[in-house]
This record gives structure tokens, sequence and C-alpha cells, in this order.
């Protein structure tokens, strides 16, 4: 189990490093490049920079908060 363990740990390190290094790339490189150039074909368009983030901390505080009102309700079930 344990190397499973690892290699589930390596894989994660390694998207979230991908993922680092490519948003890294496009929010703070790309913009000093040509607009004509060949790498921008492999990115989206500069106004998802900001977009993209907002909506996963807005669906992420949505599914917390969603899960504090379960527990609560739970929680309160119980006591009765």
């Amino acid at each position: 189990m344990e190397l499973a363990d690892r290699a589930v740990g390596f894989l994660l390190s390694f998207i979230s490093l991908s993922i680092f290094t490519y948003y890294t790339f496009w929010v703070i490189i790309l913009p000093f490049v040509d607009d004509d150039h060949f790498v921008h074909k492999y990115f989206l368009p500069q106004e998802y920079t900001i977009l993209i983030p907002v909506s996963a901390g807005v669906a992420l505080l949505c599914l917390l908060c969603i899960f504090i009102g379960f527990v609560m309700l739970k929680s309160k079930k119980k006591k009765a």
C-alpha cells in the first residue's frame, strides 16, 4: 500500500506543478510575447486568467457552505 500512496502523491504533485507552471507562464510571461507568436495558440485568451480562478473559488466556497450546512443539520437532528 505504501508504494501506491507514493505513486498517488507523486501524480498529484506532478499535476499541481504542471498547472502552476502553465498558469504562471500564461499570466506573467505571455503578455510580453508578441500576439502573432505561435505560442499563443496553446493558451486561452487573457480574459480567462481571472475568470477561471474566480469561478473555481466561488464554486469551492459554495460547496464548502453546503457541506457546513449539511453538517449543522445532521448535528441538530442528533440532539433532538
